[in-house]
């Protein structure tokens, strides 16, 4: 053991080290920053049998350049390829910011289980979600699982709303009428283009979420799979694709299939930084375990041989070696042995080479299961379904929790709980799923936690989409898709709380935070785009700008001011579990994060001025930035506490006032 930890303590420390060295040129600083901001314009690395580099990925400056255009014509005129049709508007969909507001459900998030959660279920539109997200979750997402919609022709037809007239898409992108009309033709269509350009921007903004050793899964099936590894490559670069797993997703075959019975969909599994990821590996099993004997009656217990010859050529790793039968053996042809003279002759003495029961065998390296068991096992590509789970169980659970099949298609928690062990998810880690169905992956962290005493949170969105009207799920009661999945969560942590034998954490989180992704009503939207900041404002031209983002009783009634607040503070890159403190000036009430304080409410006058300002002077408050929502001010009062802030403070108590409309 001694001999192997000082090989890897060489290997991952000055010998690393001195062997980089000798391949640094004098870009290869500018090359290494480049592969960890824009990984996707690096070409796959070449590795030897062992997973050693041997030749770096080189970067791809005419996929750069033509990447830097500001539209790509030719792809409009030339069909379906990796630059589909819609490539263009799917890349100004990644740049737009969002034009939703969060509207926090206040009635679900005060109850109790759900006050003090640090997981979130978000209803709306995942582009839209995500485009929040971008804001204050950037490199903070350890593992995102999807299973989108299969392009199967009833799965999926590209709803996206084209956010544009044709005019504003002709000055965006430089097409002419006929390429505007192509485009457009994706709308409704279950095309490849059509499911490429809904994908694109999804992935762009996914990758930008994960942390840099960060991982994202992918399920599909036949009919897409080879699309998203092209395009799974094109977003994330080739470098960082780590495997296609085969998911054994039925246990019998289909005897009326009219070819062949289909029996496993894909699951794709991408770092976002390969040289910062590190896979997780596997419990050791039975199975597994059974297959390691002790021959030699070795005390150290049972072991299995691996062989001692390497295709990768050392002139000083290829010598001779001499059994115990006294026959002289070496290397095959064109290769050498793996461990050095010195190296193999101290294994020798320890009694790790192996030459067979005869002792004339070619020599073999001894691993003993005893070392093994620490290390745990190495993935395999093919997801068995005794392993993982089958469509079938995952259809069985939701049916058993759900007291009825009111969901198609669920994946089984335990193909979540592989996953999840995959990506090597530490006890804090956040994990997102944005197509999250019936909500399975909330359903497995919740039960990784329980197993481990983990505190990892979830973040999940899902689409308010309507349940078929024939549907099970509406004769259950449920009228959209979202209602499932929070129906099937707070079950779930109902079910694993009162599991038999299972000792709960004290840390153990069964409730989350709910929010809606709301697209305030066309006459706010014209008051907000024909504002003219620059003249006056009179006190009640827009003494409902606040109210008119007040939530319906059934969404959970939260106020205006609430709505903007949430809203805010995401943009803001304050995460939902940010501590938001009130702030009374009289009866005015404003919030305070970290050293930002939002004004929102309307009623801002001369004395709530002089007492933040004496408050700030005194050192009672530490406030840097106030950010007002000036429709709730007169030009007065606005004038007045910028004026004052301006004025009053010295420069140890700075602030910076922003206001927003």
């Amino acid at each position: 053991m001694e001999i192997a930890a000082k090989e890897q303590k060489l290997t991952g420390g000055l010998r690393a080290a001195i062997l980089k060295n000798e391949q640094v040129l004098p870009n290869s600083e500018l090359m290494e920053t480049l592969k960890t901001a824009i990984p996707q314009f690096f070409k796959k690395d070449v590795l030897d049998e062992n997973g050693r580099i041997v030749e770096q990925g080189a970067f791809d400056l005419d996929r750069f350049s033509e990447e830097l255009k500001a539209n790509n014509i030719s792809e409009a005129r030339d069909g379906y390829k990796l630059g589909f049709v819609g490539k263009d508007y799917a890349r100004l969909q990644v740049g737009r910011k969002s034009e939703t507001v969060i509207v926090p459900d206040m009635k679900h998030n005060s109850q109790k289980e759900n006050t003090n959660s640090g997981n979130i279920f978000i209803t709306g539109d995942n582009l839209e979600a995500l485009r929040h997200l971008i804001n204050a979750y950037e490199n903070k997402i350890k593992l995102i699982y999807i299973d989108p919609p299969y392009n199967t022709g009833k799965e999926f037809v590209y709803s996206d709303k084209f956010e544009f007239d044709d005019e504003k898409l002709k000055n965006a992108l430089g097409y002419t009428d006929k390429e505007i009309e192509r485009l457009k033709s994706i709308q409704g269509k279950s095309s490849h283009s059509a499911w490429l350009t809904f994908m694109y921007p999804r992935l762009k903004l996914a990758q930008k979420l994960l942390t840099d050793d960060g991982v994202i899964f992918v399920s599909i099936d036949d009919n897409e799979q080879a699309n998203l590894k092209l395009l799974m490559d094109d977003v994330f670069g080739e470098g960082n694709f780590v495997c296609q797993f085969v998911w054994e997703r039925a246990f019998s075959p289909k005897n009326d299939a009219r070819f062949v019975s289909n029996s496993h969909d894909f699951v794709f599994m991408y770092a976002k930084t390969l040289a910062e990821f590190s896979i997780g590996r596997l419990q050791r099993t039975e199975e597994a375990n059974a297959r390691y004997l002790n021959p030699d009656n070795d005390p150290r217990g049972v072991w299995m041989s691996s062989d001692i010859s390497v295709k990768t050529y050392t002139p000083e790793n290829d010598y001779p070696i001499t059994a115990p039968s006294g026959r002289v053996i070496e290397p095959p042809a064109g290769r050498c042995w793996r461990l050095s003279k010195k190296t193999f002759s101290e294994r020798l003495q320890d009694n790790r080479i192996w030459f067979g029961d005869t002792g004339d065998g070619a020599p073999r390296i001894k691993r003993f299961l005893t070392d093994l068991k620490k290390e745990g096992m190495t993935p395999t590509s093919i997801l068995y379904h005794k392993d993982v789970g089958h469509s079938q169980e995952g259809s069985q659970e939701v049916s058993k929790i759900m007291d009825g099949g009111v969901f198609d298609g669920p994946k089984p928690i335990r193909l979540l709980r592989r996953l999840l062990s995959l990506a090597n998810t530490d006890e804090d880690s956040v994990i997102l799923d944005f197509f999250a169905g019936s909500g399975t992956t909330a359903h497995a962290v919740m039960q990784l936690n329980v197993e481990d005493g983990g505190n990892r949170k979830y973040i999940m969105v899902q689409l308010d989409e309507p349940a078929n009207e024939n549907s099970e799920a509406r004769k259950a009661g449920y009228k959209t898709i979202d209602e499932i999945a929070r129906e099937r969560i707070k079950r779930a942590a109902k079910k694993i709380k009162s599991g038999a034998g299972l000792t709960l954490p004290e840390n153990f989180d069964g409730g989350f935070k709910h929010y809606r992704l709301i697209t305030p009503d066309v006459k706010t939207l014209d008051k907000i785009e024909s504002f003219d900041p620059t003249q006056p404002v009179q006190k009640d031209m827009f003494e409902n700008m606040v109210t008119a983002f007040d939530a319906k009783k059934e969404h959970g009634g939260a106020k205006g001011e609430e709505v903007i607040l949430q809203t805010w503070l995401i943009d803001d890159g304050f995460t939902f579990d940010t501590k938001i403190e009130e702030l009374k000036f009289g009866g005015y009430t404003a919030h305070l994060v970290a050293s930002q304080l939002y004004l929102i409410a309307q009623d801002w006058g001369s004395a709530q001025t002089k007492e933040l300002l004496n408050r700030i002077g005194i050192n009672e408050l530490n406030v840097q930035h106030i950010v007002v929502y000036a429709y709730s001010f007169t030009m007065e009062s606005l004038l007045e506490l910028e004026n004052n802030t301006k004025n009053t403070l010295d420069d140890d108590h700075r602030v910076y006032i922003e206001r927003r409309y």
